[in-house]
């Protein structure tokens, strides 16, 4: 079986995937994007596709955004270290899936938080999944599309959320996957995604880790890491593709089969780009920020179809890998119930 995967994994690339990925000059058709790229399960990048949203001018200047939303409560997250929903080392020194600490402020302050922040002391995040742009942002909604049409009319349907991201390099999104068709929009600055497809998914050593929460207290400006009870598991990957040098050689023996498997996707969004991110393929997200001092995205989220694709991952997913060579691999299968949401975290 061990060869099988491996094989899988290589062929999917020379069959389907090819070795990077498609960037297109101007958006497909309807039929081209169902066609080449949903069907297919296959991420491509798509310049001039909002050449025409005021957001691409206006959000830029710091200034235009704190006056439009001036009187805007939104969703602060706050971290000491820019991961949220990423696996860390609680107070007891175990591994636990961190969520961080989150509080509705006004936008103002919530923006100089994020422009403010200082890794070690506080990571500041402007997201809300669940529709926060239609919602949080509904003042300057305006200055983008409602959804993406060539889009829409591929998938036959509207976007089920449309969600706002504000950050600077300092906030990390880890490895995960989201069961949703992904139209992710960069605005200002630019999004560096690591991908890897749904076939790969021995390779990412997902484990159940127990739920935690951060809290912040602001009087000492610390950070508490605290398990959630009754005690809850959510299936996350830990894999690290960045390691700092002393770990470098660690992370590679106890995660083989990324390091050693073939090279993840990379791609870099420019602002004005958008990325079609397939479901279920996993991405780690990080970001360079723009003009402003920080990134923003805007993100599309599609219902996926639960077809034979969904049964095919189901299947690999619940068969045990065992390499010859490397460590085994123990069989998980997810909890859809436990699963947390994009966590897209995604900045």
């Amino acid at each position: 079986m061990a060869n099988q995967i491996e094989n899988l994994w290589r062929e999917v690339r020379e069959l389907s995937l090819g070795t990077e990925i498609d960037h297109l000059a101007s958006p497909p058709s309807p039929v081209q994007f169902l066609r080449d790229y949903v069907s297919q399960s296959k991420p491509c990048v798509i310049s001039n596709a909002i050449a025409h949203w005021p957001a691409l001018k206006l959000w830029s200047d710091p200034a235009y955004l704190t006056g439009a939303l001036s009187n805007d409560l939104v969703s602060l997250h706050l971290t000491p270290n820019g991961c949220a929903d990423a696996v860390s080392q609680g107070s007891t020194g175990d591994l636990c899936f961190a969520s961080a600490h989150v509080e509705k402020v006004p936008f103002p302050e919530a923006l100089q938080a994020v422009r403010s922040s200082s890794k070690g002391k506080s990571v500041a995040y402007l997201q809300q999944q669940n529709d926060c742009f239609r919602t949080e942002y509904s003042t300057v909604a305006s200055d983008c599309d409602g959804d993406i049409s060539w889009a829409t009319e591929a998938l036959g349907c509207s976007p089920e959320a449309v969600n706002l991201w504000i950050g600077t390099d300092l906030s990390v999104t880890s490895f995960h996957k989201d069961h949703y068709e992904n139209l992710y929009a960069v605005v200002s600055g630019e999004k560096h995604f690591l991908l890897l497809p749904p076939t790969d998914v021995h390779r990412l050593y997902v484990r159940r880790y127990p739920a935690a929460n951060y809290s912040y207290y602001r009087d000492s400006e610390a950070f508490k890491l605290e398990l959630e009870q009754p005690v809850r598991h959510v299936p996350w990957c830990s894999v690290d593709p960045y390691p700092s040098p002393e770990r470098e050689a660690s992370e590679r023996l106890i995660y083989p089969l990324f390091f050693e498997g073939p090279m993840p996707f990379h791609c870099t969004v420019k602002a004005g780009e958008i990325l079609y991110l397939p479901s279920m393929w996993f991405h780690h997200v990080s970001q360079t920020p723009g003009d402003g001092g920080y990134t923003i995205a805007v993100n599309y989220w599609y219902d996926m179809q639960f077809d034979i694709k969904y049964a095919y991952f189901n299947f690999l997913q619940s068969v045990s890998y065992e390499s010859s060579s490397l460590n085994p691999i123990l069989s998980w299968r997810e909890d859809e119930d436990s699963e947390s949401g994009d966590a897209d975290m995604s900045p």
